[in-house]
């Protein structure tokens, strides 16, 4: 989470086209759609609609487009010639799932396509062209949207294109969904990032950071189970979780009471239970966890049943640690843990 002060740094930056800051901060230009270079030449935005990213793959997610201008991923003293055509190809197609006689038909080894934008990005071809597409899909929803039609402005030429990215993403066509039982996503924003909450009309069914790993697999997961198709929208339990997660990030109350529907086995259901008891700006160990359960072996079993939690803070799976008091791992990053164990304590 940057702070203000940084944020305000960062304009500045902007503002003189700083070259030292190249490489530490991408900027998002809300009323653009752009993500932008801190050098970009493009004519400066108000710093209320700048949206501030240490990360490709922060912008990305958050449903920003490379700017043209400034080519953020693919400025010739930056990036190789290789990662410029692949960064090309994705915003001329940025709906397509890739495969490996996709890159055979661009003369490019999928091998060192993965290591150079591994090197450059921190992250995979594949997960690039995956996050452009899951950024580009989840504009929709952050706009609470019932329906999504044609004529969008997120990158895609035509509505079908969209429609065949949702369908992909989340299970089933928008103009489908609305005449049967469906579940809702609403895209919620957090001081630690957005989050993505899905519900039905009486119940939460998930609610993860939108960057966490796997996310794409988890949603398909979870229509899978519940044989139901996902579309954007909100419902009475997403309001109120909504409202409660304002109220937690205030530090106004700790307390959930948005109902939520737990899909997994007795053994997790168990754990899960066990750790909304955990007290705010407390934590236990695995070991402690599997004890409480009256299954002092099974720690490893508690661990594997605390990843797979679907409720981020509002099943305080961030308030488990290592027996020897290292903080260990969390889905949505350790950074994250970290600040929300500080947040809990003050």
């Amino acid at each position: 989470m940057l702070t203000d002060k940084t944020k305000k740094e960062y304009y500045q930056a902007l503002l003189n086209k700083d070259k030292t800051y190249e490489g530490l901060f991408f900027v998002g230009v809300r009323t653009t759609g752009v993500f932008c270079r801190p050098t970009c030449s493009a004519r400066k935005p108000k710093i209320e609609n700048c949206e501030f990213f240490e990360s490709v793959q922060e912008a990305l997610l958050a449903s920003y487009r490379p700017c043209k201008r400034c080519n953020p991923l693919s400025h010739p003293n930056v990036v190789s010639k290789l990662v410029q055509t692949l960064v090309e190809a994705v915003e001329n197609n940025p709906e397509k799932h890739w495969k490996d006689g996709d890159f055979r038909h661009l003369s490019i080894d999928t091998s060192t396509a993965r290591r150079q934008f591994k090197k450059r990005f921190g992250m995979t071809f594949i997960a690039y062209a995956r996050a452009r597409r899951m950024g580009l899909a989840m504009k929709q929803i952050r706009g609470g949207e019932a329906v999504i039609e044609a004529q969008l402005s997120s990158g895609y030429e035509s509505g079908s294109g969209f429609r065949d990215a949702f369908s992909r993403i989340m299970g089933s066509p928008p103009s489908k969904s609305a005449t049967q039982e469906v579940l809702k996503a609403a895209w919620i924003d957090t001081p630690l990032g957005s989050m993505l909450a899905i519900a039905n009309d009486d119940a939460l069914y998930l609610l993860e950071f939108v960057d966490r790993r796997g996310l794409e697999k988890e949603i398909e997961r979870l229509r899978k189970k519940t044989k139901l198709p996902i579309i954007p929208g909100k419902t009475n339990p997403i309001e109120q979780i909504e409202k409660e997660l304002k109220d937690y990030f205030s530090g106004k109350s700790p307390e959930f009471t948005t109902p939520l529907f737990l899909i997994g086995s007795p053994f997790q259901k168990r754990v899960w239970e066990e750790l909304q008891k955990i007290p705010r700006g407390e934590t236990r160990s695995y070991a402690e966890i599997a004890k409480a359960i009256e299954k002092p072996s099974a720690f490893r079993a508690v661990a594997l049943a605390n990843g797979a939690n679907q409720f981020a803070i509002v099943i305080p799976c961030h308030r488990v640690i290592n027996s020897n008091g290292e903080l260990g791992g969390y889905g949505g990053g350790i950074k994250r843990k970290e600040w929300l164990l500080k947040h809990e304590r003050q």
